[in-house]
Protein backbone atom coordinates (compact mmCIF):
# COMPACT_ATOMS: atom_id res chain seq x y z
CA UNK A 1 0.00 0.00 0.00
CA UNK A 2 1.02 3.02 -0.41
CA UNK A 3 3.68 5.07 2.03
CA UNK A 4 2.66 8.75 1.38
CA UNK A 5 3.17 9.57 5.30
CA UNK A 6 7.09 10.70 4.69
CA UNK A 7 7.12 13.02 1.65
CA UNK A 8 11.15 12.11 1.45
CA UNK A 9 10.45 8.01 1.73
CA UNK A 10 11.72 7.13 -2.07
CA UNK A 11 14.13 10.28 -2.05
CA UNK A 12 18.15 9.05 -2.36
CA UNK A 13 20.43 11.52 -1.30
CA UNK A 14 23.22 10.47 -3.58
CA UNK A 15 23.44 9.02 -6.99
CA UNK A 16 23.07 5.01 -6.97
CA UNK A 17 24.82 2.61 -8.80
CA UNK A 18 23.70 -0.21 -11.17
CA UNK A 19 23.88 -2.33 -9.00
CA UNK A 20 21.46 -0.21 -6.77
CA UNK A 21 19.52 0.86 -10.08
CA UNK A 22 18.70 -2.76 -11.06
CA UNK A 23 17.39 -3.20 -7.30
CA UNK A 24 15.09 -0.45 -7.68
CA UNK A 25 14.04 -1.45 -10.81
CA UNK A 26 13.10 -4.54 -9.39
CA UNK A 27 11.17 -3.23 -6.50
CA UNK A 28 9.12 -1.13 -9.31
CA UNK A 29 7.87 -4.20 -11.30
CA UNK A 30 6.91 -5.24 -7.99
CA UNK A 31 4.90 -2.29 -7.52
CA UNK A 32 3.27 -2.46 -10.70
CA UNK A 33 2.59 -5.99 -10.57
CA UNK A 34 0.60 -5.33 -7.22
CA UNK A 35 -1.40 -2.37 -8.49
CA UNK A 36 -2.74 -4.57 -11.63
CA UNK A 37 -3.69 -7.10 -8.94
CA UNK A 38 -5.57 -4.29 -6.76
CA UNK A 39 -7.14 -2.59 -10.29
CA UNK A 40 -8.18 -6.04 -11.21
CA UNK A 41 -9.77 -7.15 -7.65
CA UNK A 42 -11.76 -4.06 -7.76
CA UNK A 43 -12.87 -4.59 -11.24
CA UNK A 44 -14.24 -8.24 -10.44
CA UNK A 45 -15.83 -6.51 -7.32
CA UNK A 46 -18.23 -3.72 -9.08
CA UNK A 47 -21.20 -4.46 -11.85
CA UNK A 48 -20.67 -1.32 -12.68
CA UNK A 49 -19.71 -0.49 -15.77
CA UNK A 50 -17.67 2.42 -16.03
CA UNK A 51 -16.28 1.65 -13.15
CA UNK A 52 -14.90 -1.74 -14.85
CA UNK A 53 -14.13 0.14 -18.12
CA UNK A 54 -12.10 2.39 -16.40
CA UNK A 55 -9.90 0.56 -13.63
CA UNK A 56 -9.47 -2.38 -16.47
CA UNK A 57 -7.40 0.81 -18.36
CA UNK A 58 -5.50 1.16 -15.94
CA UNK A 59 -4.35 -2.01 -14.82
CA UNK A 60 -3.91 -2.65 -18.63
CA UNK A 61 -1.47 0.60 -18.35
CA UNK A 62 0.09 -0.85 -15.45
CA UNK A 63 0.80 -4.05 -17.67
CA UNK A 64 2.30 -1.27 -20.03
CA UNK A 65 4.38 -0.11 -17.15
CA UNK A 66 5.88 -3.69 -16.64
CA UNK A 67 6.68 -4.13 -19.97
CA UNK A 68 8.57 -0.89 -19.74
CA UNK A 69 10.52 -1.90 -16.89
CA UNK A 70 11.38 -5.48 -18.15
CA UNK A 71 12.96 -4.16 -20.96
CA UNK A 72 15.22 -1.39 -18.99
CA UNK A 73 16.03 -4.25 -16.33
CA UNK A 74 17.17 -6.57 -19.42
CA UNK A 75 19.13 -4.28 -20.84
CA UNK A 76 20.52 -3.67 -17.57
CA UNK A 77 21.57 -7.18 -16.60
CA UNK A 78 21.97 -8.81 -19.80
CA UNK A 79 22.87 -11.71 -17.05
CA UNK A 80 19.18 -11.74 -15.68
CA UNK A 81 17.45 -11.45 -19.46
CA UNK A 82 19.70 -14.30 -20.22
CA UNK A 83 17.71 -16.27 -17.35
CA UNK A 84 14.61 -14.85 -18.45
CA UNK A 85 14.79 -16.27 -21.80
CA UNK A 86 15.74 -19.46 -20.51
CA UNK A 87 13.10 -19.84 -18.07
CA UNK A 88 10.38 -18.58 -21.28
CA UNK A 89 11.87 -21.16 -23.26
CA UNK A 90 11.44 -24.21 -20.50
CA UNK A 91 8.33 -23.32 -20.74
CA UNK A 92 7.87 -23.58 -24.32
CA UNK A 93 9.55 -26.89 -24.44
CA UNK A 94 6.67 -27.72 -22.19
CA UNK A 95 3.61 -26.24 -24.25
CA UNK A 96 5.13 -27.99 -26.75
CA UNK A 97 5.40 -31.52 -24.84
CA UNK A 98 1.67 -30.95 -24.35
CA UNK A 99 0.45 -29.66 -27.61
CA UNK A 100 -0.06 -26.48 -26.80
CA UNK A 101 -0.11 -24.13 -29.06
CA UNK A 102 2.10 -20.82 -28.16
CA UNK A 103 -0.86 -18.40 -29.66
CA UNK A 104 -2.85 -19.34 -27.42
CA UNK A 105 -5.89 -16.60 -26.58
CA UNK A 106 -4.55 -15.28 -23.85
CA UNK A 107 -8.00 -14.19 -22.69
CA UNK A 108 -8.96 -18.08 -22.35
CA UNK A 109 -9.34 -19.71 -18.49
CA UNK A 110 -10.04 -22.81 -16.95
CA UNK A 111 -12.79 -21.39 -14.76
CA UNK A 112 -14.83 -19.12 -12.55
CA UNK A 113 -12.95 -18.61 -9.13
CA UNK A 114 -16.33 -16.79 -7.98
CA UNK A 115 -18.61 -20.20 -7.96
Amino acid sequence: MPNFANPFNANVDRKINKRELIQAIRLDIAGELEAIYLYEAHVQATDDALARTVLQDIANEEKQHVGELMTLLRHLDPLEASLFLDGENEVKEMMEDLGIESDRNPESTIGSLKK
